[in-house]
């Protein structure tokens, strides 16, 4: 099987479960910036971070597979086999931030992006993570509710995770000064 179809050499791509649109669209916008999302949490995972660390990323790699799918199938397609985000991936983002902040210290002041190379990456990853979510936002009229839920916890459980990486690691969050 060749990679290339050549269906799309005229600006129009298909979605998963069928019809045609341009490349341009909202929805491409949306799934497309969820697969940039996804390769930095791959780079974040190369970086070899904290075990438990690299581990959640996986999970969360897979879990925006299923998120593209659900962005790349309009609400009214004929489609039982897709699978939707659903109301428990939030939960469980949120079960995770809180035991992330159990183990953190508080946060007192503002933090910028750095620390260890993969928390640096999964700061860069919690700002696509909300690229994402502006588009989502932008397509909201055929949007999975569950799915706009899930990216806005997301990009809350990257900058915790960034967090715990660097306490695990040793490393200092980088602090932000007023001048």
């Amino acid at each position: 099987m060749k990679i290339y179809t050549r269906t799309g050499d005229e600006g129009e791509t298909s979605l998963f479960a069928g019809g045609r649109v341009m490349k341009d669209d909202l929805r491409l916008h949306a799934y497309g910036t969820i697969d940039e999302l996804n390769a930095v949490l791959g780079l974040a995972i190369a970086l070899k971070p904290d075990g438990q660390v690299g581990a959640l990323l996986s999970r969360i790699q897979s879990e925006l597979f299923t998120l593209g799918a659900d962005l790349a199938t309009p609400l009214d397609a004929q489609a039982d086999w897709v699978q939707r985000a659903d109301a428990a991936l939030s939960a469980q983002l949120e079960q995770e931030i809180d035991q992330f902040e159990a183990e953190l210290p508080a946060l007192k002041n503002f933090i910028l992006p750095g620390g260890t190379p993969a928390a640096a990456v999964l700061h860069q990853a919690r700002t696509v993570c909300r690229r994402a979510e502006r588009w989502m936002v932008a397509m909201r009229a055929d949007l999975n509710p569950h799915a706009l839920t899930y990216v806005n916890r997301l990009s809350d459980w990257l900058f915790m995770l960034a967090r715990l990486e660097n306490l695990r690691a040793g490393v200092a969050d980088v602090i932000w000064k007023v001048r």
